[in-house]
Formats: C-alpha cells, sequence, structure tokens
C-alpha cells in the first residue's frame, strides 16, 4: 500500500490574496477533533491565513470536541473591543453543524453581548479550485514512484469517502463531487461512501470497488484535516490491501494547508463582507420543516439570501453540555432513511 505525502512550501511563499473590503475581525471556526495532530492543524492554518493579510485578526475555534471553542473566541473578539465580525465555518458541505449548531452558538453569543453583529459566511461546497486541488493529487498518483507497477486509469477505481452527514443535501454533495472528479478522469469508475453517520460504509465501498476487479483502488478522504476519522480510513485501506493483496490500495492524505484553500477562504470572507452570501435553501430539511409547520419545537430556520447572521433568522434553544451520542444513530439503514428527514 502506498501513499501520497508531497512536501511543499509554506502557503505565505506560494499567494498573494486579493484586499478585504473591510478590516473587520474574522472568526474562523472548525468543526473540532479529539486528534490533537488535527487540532493543530488548524490553528496552523488560521496562523497561515493570518500571516497572509494581518490587516484583521483571525480567530480559530471549533465547534466542539477541543478548544476554544465559539463562546471562548466571541469573547476574545469583546476583550479587544471589537462589537462586529465575520464568522466563517470551515465546512466542506453544509449540513447540521453548518445550518444549525454554529448558528446556535452566535445566537448564545449574542445573547450574552447584544451589541455584537455576526456576519455569517457559507461553507466551502463544490468549487473549482477543490476539484484542481485533488485532480493534481491524482496526477502525482499517476507518476512512476508513486505507481510503480505502472497501472493505467482505465484498470484503478477510485473511492470517494465523505464524513458523512444526517442531512441528505449535504451527502447528495458528496455524490456530485465526487462525479465531477471522476468525469473525464479516465479512470475506470468511482464509488462513494462515508466513514459515519450514513450509509454505504467505507467497508461497503471497498466492496463495490472490488467488484470491477481493478488492479488499483485509490482512496480519497474528502477531508480538510487529519484527525480520527481520517486515521480511520487509513487503518481500514491498510486492513483491506493485508487482505486483498493482489490489488494495489493507494491513499491520498487530507487537504491539508493549501494555498487553493486559502484563496477560497478569502472568497468566503468577502463574501461575509460584500453581502454577497448566497446558499442552497430550496432542499434543505430545516426550511422543508419550517414551511411544512413540522418544526418539532426547535423554532424557525428563516432562510434569505442574505446571510449575514444578524439576519439569517436562527433562533433554537440550545442545551448546554451539547455532546454526540457515543453509539452510531443510523447503523440500521431503514431507520435511517425514515429518520433522516426530520428536523434534528
Amino acid at each position: 500500500m502506498t501513499e501520497s505525502n508531497s512536501i511543499t512550501p509554506p502557503v505565505e511563499s506560494q499567494i498573494s490574496l486579493p484586499s478585504l473590503a473591510i478590516q473587520r475581525p474574522l472568526l474562523l471556526i472548525g468543526h473540532g477533533t479529539r486528534d490533537p495532530q488535527g487540532r493543530q492543524t488548524f490553528l496552523e492554518f488560521a496562523q497561515a491565513y493570518l500571516n497572509l493579510d494581518n490587516s484583521r485578526p483571525v480567530i480559530p475555534c471549533f465547534l466542539e470536541l477541543t478548544e476554544p471553542n465559539i463562546q471562548q473566541a466571541v469573547d476574545q473578539c469583546i476583550d479587544q473591543g471589537y462589537e462586529e465580525l465575520s464568522a466563517l465555518p470551515l465546512l466542506l458541505f453544509a449540513a447540521r453543524h453548518n445550518k444549525f449548531d454554529i448558528t446556535n452558538e452566535l445566537d448564545r453569543a449574542r445573547l450574552r453581548h447584544p451589541q455584537l453583529k455576526f456576519h455569517y459566511g457559507r461553507h466551502f461546497g463544490i468549487h473549482p479550485r477543490i476539484l484542481d486541488l485533488w485532480r493534481s493529487r491524482l496526477q502525482d498518483l499517476d507518476q512512476p514512484q508513486a505507481n510503480p507497477r505502472h497501472i493505467p486509469r482505465a484498470e484503478t477505481v477510485l473511492l470517494f469517502v465523505g464524513r458523512g452527514s444526517s442531512d441528505p443535501d449535504a451527502n447528495s454533495d458528496v455524490y456530485k463531487m465526487a462525479r465531477m472528479l471522476w468525469e473525464g478522469s479516465g479512470y475506470q469508475t468511482v464509488e462513494t461512501c462515508f466513514i459515519g453517520i450514513t450509509h454505504p460504509r467505507l467497508e461497503e465501498g471497498f466492496r463495490r470497488a472490488r467488484l470491477y476487479n481493478p488492479q488499483r483502488i485509490i482512496v480519497l478522504p474528502y477531508f480538510m484535516f487529519t484527525g480520527v476519522l481520517v486515521q480511520k480510513i487509513f487503518n481500514l485501506t491498510a486492513q483491506q490491501q493485508e487482505q486483498y493483496p493482489e490489488v494495489t490500495m493507494t491513499y491520498l492524505p487530507e487537504m491539508g494547508i493549501h494555498p487553493d484553500l486559502m484563496y477560497l477562504v478569502r472568497e468566503r470572507e468577502l463574501e461575509t463582507q460584500l453581502g454577497q452570501v448566497q446558499m442552497n435553501c430550496e432542499a434543505c430539511k430545516f426550511r422543508l420543516a419550517a414551511v411544512s409547520g413540522n418544526s418539532q419545537g426547535h423554532g424557525h430556520h428563516n432562510h434569505s439570501q442574505d446571510h449575514s447572521h444578524h439576519s439569517h433568522g436562527h433562533h433554537h434553544s440550545h442545551a448546554p453540555g451539547h455532546t454526540h451520542p457515543q453509539e452510531d444513530p443510523y447503523a440500521n439503514p431503514e431507520q435511517y432513511h425514515q429518520r433522516i428527514w426530520q428536523v434534528p
């Protein structure tokens, strides 16, 4: 089994970002991880982004699992005398965390600091820069040092692994991204699977990939930073390689601190400053529940095209000590599909 892991110079020496319209503090919000390396990489990402333009503070924080949390980051802004800031979720797709949990935390912060005004940005989504990033990584795997058996793409299956969500809109975007990456690539096919929450899981993804009798399987973990789930993907790939030695198993690393992501963060930050945040709300289960009257006591989710948090309309209760259950509530596929359209 081989791993692609090229060494690149610091992003600060590779790119130059367009100027900001407003020197407003940026709250850079990550999901959070129990993995120390994943946490540190996120903090280094935020520092690298600040180093590219130190005209305003860039304050990293996490939704869960580690600190600093969102409330601590907001308090830091208050202590520095700021009353208006941009809040940007560093998330690949819009699911519960983006639509619900982070906005709940921002609402809690505004209750504690009524003078604060938030301008809430959008997730990364499906973007040409991310597609280019992965295409470049895949081209590296065509080189002799990464492909000593010279296995052609026509004999290679791409296994695209998403994190997994209870939001069908986000899960469908994983499939769309995988398909767009595969189109015109020359690979035999692409299989899409998930490492948690939803199905098909990674083990099923490997089974489906082997049905094509490929000489090679390339595992693409669609993550920005390392963490417990990324390490699980790598470990499962190693197990598969041991079980099926006749197939070459190759996995790509997570995106990490990459120039294309820096450009994309700047694009999203500028959107919050210029009032240009656009989100896909037509398939949002929170909106669908609201218009059907099935809000289940969680308040309304008032989507507007201006997604600054000041007008976002999230007013939900948030129980202290929020944690995810240890057991997987979606282990049973039939129960999962019965529940997936329900508002959390």
